[in-house]
């Protein structure tokens, strides 16, 4: 499967997505571990927001964006709270989206990190829109 042309394409397809939405993130203010991705995931630096990566991971599975926990370096945090997040691409990128829903996707981020209560039914709208335009099944 992965010398095919189209897992090739779909490979591509994962870094620019991760690539975008890292920098989407970014443009919003928001710190990327490394100051951009090479690869299919970033880890999300929330130590200037005071949020914690186990709540932030958790606010986001509950709007329907996985994320996971996930140290920083010199982390002020323990490994059981830590002060980042990780998010992939792969997952998304199977599902049809593509650079252009980043934007989106960062924007919903981003909504959560600086107030959950007040954007939280704003973000999940935001999902909702994404998931229904890219099905899992048809």
């Amino acid at each position: 499967e992965a010398m095919s042309p189209e897992f090739k394409k779909y490979a591509e397809q994962v870094v620019k997505n991760a690539k975008a939405l890292a920098q989407e993130l970014m443009d919003r203010g928001i710190d990327i571990l490394g100051g951009m991705t090479e690869n299919h995931l970033m880890i999300v630096d929330l130590r200037k927001t005071g949020k914690t990566g186990k709540d932030m991971a958790n606010v986001l599975e509950r709007v329907g964006i996985t994320a996971n926990k996930n140290t920083v370096p010199n982390d002020p945090q323990s490994p059981f709270v830590t002060s980042g997040i990780r998010l992939g691409t792969p997952a998304i990128t199977t599902r049809g989206m593509n650079t252009a829903d980043m934007d989106q996707i960062a924007q919903a981020i981003a909504m959560l990190v600086e107030d959950v209560d007040a954007n939280k039914a704003k973000a999940m709208e935001i999902v909702k829109t994404l998931t229904d335009k890219y099905p899992l099944y048809e």
